[in-house]
C-alpha cells in the first residue's frame, strides 16, 4: 500500500535519529485521524517520491556535535512545507541555520514547566502552535543538550527555568522547535501541540479513518490482483491474519486461498473456532490442514527450546508449500492462472523496527515472510496491513464485523503451546497445557478482566509435585500461570490479580485437569525475565 497511501491521505514525515519515542509520534498523529510514517533520517527527500504536508525530525540519543551524529537532508528545510523538530531534530535545525547547542550543565530528564512568550499580532502561527494552551504546561524533558544560541532568523517562543530557548520558530518559514517531548503522555498538552502542528500548521485533513481505509484498500487489493491471479495466505486464526483474509476476500472472493495449518500445539478447539468464524461467518475459501501428527512427530524427544522453534517452523513450511502445490495443481486443472501473490500480516511496528535508524538490516524480523518460507517460491507479497498498527487492526477487525473475542485475543506465539511446555511435547502434555489455559482464560474472562491483561496463558512446567486427591496420595505436573500488563511488549509488568480469582483458577485445573495437583503464579517482569517461559 505504501506506494499509493500518500495519494490517498495527507502524509505527515517523521523522520527518526534512533529516539525511542520515535515510534510515539507516529502513534499520537494516528490518533487524531491524520496518516503518518516514519522513515530514517538517512532519508533523501529527492528519493521520497511523495510530498508530505509536513515533517517531524525526531529525538536521538546522539550530540549534534558529534562528529558522526546522524543529519538531516537541507532539502528538507527547501521543500516548503512545516518542519519541526523535537529535541534532537530542534538542536539539528538550530545546528544547520548557525546557531549554537552545547551541553547541559546535567542531564535534564523529568518533568518541567514550560511557559509559553506571548505572540505579537503578526506572529499568528506561534499562537497556532500553542492554540487551546494555558500560559504555563507541565512537559517531560530527556536531553544532555540544549540550544544557547538562536540561529538567525528564529525567536523563543517558550521557555522553562533550565532551558532558555524551550520551544523556537523561524520568523519567516514555517519552521518551529520544542526541545521537550510532546509525544510521551507526561507532557500534559503534548498531544494538542502536535495536532495543532499537523493540523492547524500543515492543515493536513484528518481523513485516515478505518471506515476509508477498508474502501481504498480493497480497490488497491483488486487493481493489483488483478482479474484472474490466485492469491495463498497462512491464516492463524488471530487478528491480524484474519483481518488481512478479510480485506482479501472481499477484493478477489474465493480466489483467494486461506490456509490454517493445525501444528498439533494449537489452543483448545481453536481450528473449531476458527473455521466457524472464518468460514461459516464470513464466507472466506479457508482450508485447515491437519498436520498435528507430523508435527509431534518431528517433537518427539526435543526439549530444547530454540530446537523446538526451528522443527516448527521447518515442518510449518514444509506443509504450507505442500498445499500451495497441491492448489497450483487444482488450478492448472481447472485451467486458471496458477498461484501468483502470497498474503501477510505484517504490521507497522514491524515496519518500523525494520527501518530504524538504529540499524535497518539487523532488526528485520524473521516473519516479515511467512514462517521462513523460501525464496524460490517467488511469489509477490501482499501486506494490506503494512501501515496499520495493533489497535487499527482491532478497529478494522470490528467494522468487518468479526466477534469481539476474535478481535481482542491475546497474542499466540507461533509455535503455539509447544514452548509453552517446558520440556518433551507429547499428546498428553498438550492435552494438560490447553486444559489449563482453557480453564484460565474463562475465568479472567468471567472476572472481566481479560483487556486489561495484554497476554496470558498457563504453562507446564517439567516438574512434577506431591500431592493429596480424595485421601490419595499423589505426584503430578506443575501448571504455571503467566499474567502481564503491556503497551508495547518490550517491558511489562506481572498483572496483580486478585486473590478471589486466583483461587478460582487454582482450585479449577487442580480438580478439572487430569494429571495436575499444583498451581502456581509467576510475579516476574520483563526484564528480567520474558513473557514466553522459551
Amino acid at each position: 500500500m505504501a506506494e499509493q497511501v500518500h495519494e490517498m491521505f495527507d502524509t505527515v514525515l517523521i523522520l527518526d535519529f534512533g529516539s525511542q519515542y520515535s515510534h510515539l509520534i507516529v502513534r499520537r498523529i494516528r490518533e487524531f485521524g491524520v496518516y503518518c510514517e516514519l522513515l530514517p533520517c538517512t532519508q533523501k527527500i529527492s528519493e521520497l517520491g511523495w510530498k508530505p504536508v509536513g515533517i517531524i525530525l525526531a529525538g536521538s540519543p546522539f550530540s549534534v556535535y558529534d562528529h558522526d551524529a546522524p543529519r538531516v537532508d537541507p532539502d528538507v528545510f527547501t521543500l516548503g512545507v512545516p518542519v519541526m523538530g523535537i529535541c534532537y531534530g530542534l538542536q539539528e535545525m538550530t545546528n544547520y541555520f548557525g546557531g549554537k547547542v552545547q551541553p547541559c550543565a546535567h542531564r535534564e530528564y523529568g518533568p518541567a514547566t514550560v511557559k509559553i512568550l506571548p505572540a505579537g499580532e503578526a506572529d499568528a502561527q506561534s499562537s497556532m502552535l500553542f492554540e487551546e494552551l494555558s500560559s504555563e504546561s507541565q512537559v517531560w524533558m530527556s536531553h544532555g543538550d540544549q540550544v544557547t544560541e538562536l540561529a538567525p532568523g528564529f525567536r523563543c517562543i517558550a521557555t522553562t527555568d533550565t532551558a532558555p530557548f524551550a520551544a523556537v520558530r523561524h520568523v519567516e518559514k514555517p519552521l518551529f522547535g520544542v526541545q521537550f517531548h510532546p509525544e510521551v503522555t507526561h507532557s500534559i498538552d503534548g498531544k494538542q501541540i502536535i495536532k495543532n502542528f499537523v493540523v492547524k500548521i500543515c492543515k493536513a485533513q484528518q481523513s485516515w479513518t478505518m471506515n476509508n481505509f477498508i474502501e481504498k484498500e480493497v480497490d488497491r487489493i483488486r487493481a493489483m490482483v488483478g482479474p484472474q491471479a490466485q492469491v495463498i495466505g497462512a491464516v492463524s486464526g488471530g487478528v491480524d491474519s484474519s483481518v488481512a483474509a478479510k480485506l482479501m476476500h472481499m477484493a478477489i472472493g474465493d480466489r483467494f486461498h486461506g490456509v490454517l495449518v493445525d501444528n498439533g500445539v494449537m489452543r483448545l478447539n481453536e481450528c473449531e473456532q476458527a473455521h466457524k468464524m472464518l468460514v461459516d461467518k464470513m464466507g472466506i475459501n479457508l482450508k485447515i490442514a491437519d498436520a498435528s501428527d507430523r508435527f509431534l512427530a518431528n517433537l518427539a524427544g526435543v526439549t530444547d527450546p530454540e530446537k523446538k522453534r526451528k522443527i516448527i517452523g521447518n515442518t510449518f513450511i514444509d506443509v504450507f508449500e505442500d498445499e500451495a502445490k497441491y492448489i497450483d495443481d487444482q488450478c492448472a486443472a481447472a485451467g486458471t492462472p496458477p498461484i501468483e501473490f502470497l498474503l501477510q500480516g505484517t504490521l507497522y511496528p514491524d515496519v518500523i523496527e525494520s527501518i530504524s535508524f538504529k540499524g535497518p538490516s539487523a532488526t528485520i524480523k524473521t516473519h516479515h515472510n511467512v514462517g521462513g518460507l523460501k525464496e524460490n517460491m517467488k511469489l509477490k507479497l501482499i501486506e494490506p496491513l503494512r501501515e496499520l498498527f495493533k489497535d487499527e487492526v482491532r478497529e478494522l477487525g470490528r467494522l468487518l464485523g468479526m466477534d469481539d473475542d476474535l478481535v481482542w485475543r491475546h497474542p499466540f506465539p507461533g509455535p503455539g503451546i509447544a514452548i509453552r511446555i517446558l520440556g518433551e511435547v507429547t499428546k498428553d502434555q498438550v492435552r494438560i497445557a490447553r486444559h489449563a489455559d482453557y480453564i484460565y482464560i474463562e475465568e479472567i474472562k468471567k472476572a472481566g478482566l481479560y483487556r486489561k491483561i495484554a497476554q496470558a496463558y498457563a504453562a507446564v512446567l517439567p516438574v512434577k509435585a506431591v500431592g493429596v486427591k480424595g485421601d490419595k496420595r499423589t505426584y503430578e505436573q506443575m501448571i504455571c500461570l503467566r499474567a502481564v500488563e503491556t503497551s508495547d511488549f518490550m517491558t511489562a509488568d506481572w498483572y496483580p490479580f486478585p486473590y478471589d480469582v486466583l483461587k478460582r483458577i487454582s482450585t479449577r485445573i487442580c480438580n478439572e485437569v487430569d494429571g495436575v495437583n499444583r498451581v502456581v503464579y509467576d510475579v516476574s517482569s520483563k526484564p528480567p525475565a520474558t513473557i514466553e517461559l522459551e
